[in-house]
């Protein structure tokens, strides 16, 4: 009943993980610490001996694809594979680094090639670790 004052929520759905990265990279996202950047699994690089996967990732910047290197955090309950649409956790801004080794961050979940206007783009699996606490933001 009271849903009258609401906004619909366009929902856009995109065919596949390549598609949902093109329009992200259309879209192009500002890396802020934080902040969860789109981005595509190119390769993988396997795993190291502290536990982390590390693949090679294709971000959604403002000007066009950023490729680095990435991990998922020791202890994540899952990885991505290549191919896949991810969302890349920015934890920090290195202002003494080159771009683009300068964003340091991880690898947070996978994405749903599925956006939603004011929402963002829906989360299809978490990859961080319940021992990582999610930053607080007071209003």
């Amino acid at each position: 009943m009271f849903n009258w004052f609401r906004k619909k929520q366009e929902v856009l759905q995109f065919a596949d993980a390549r598609s949902a990265f093109a329009h992200a990279c259309s879209i192009g996202y500002t890396p802020l610490i934080g902040g969860l950047v789109p981005a595509l699994v190119e390769e993988s690089g396997g795993m190291n001996r502290d536990g982390e996967r590390t693949f090679m990732v294709s971000l959604a910047a403002p000007e066009g694809e950023l490729k680095l290197w990435s991990c998922t955090l020791k202890g994540a309950p899952g990885y991505p594979e290549e191919g896949d649409f991810v969302g890349f956790r920015v934890v920090t801004i290195a202002s003494d680094l080159p771009e683009p080794a300068n964003l340091i961050g991880y690898i947070a979940c996978r994405l749903q090639p599925l956006l939603v206007t004011g929402k963002g783009w829906a989360v299809g699996e978490n990859f961080t670790p319940e021992n990582i606490k999610p930053a607080f933001r007071p209003l």
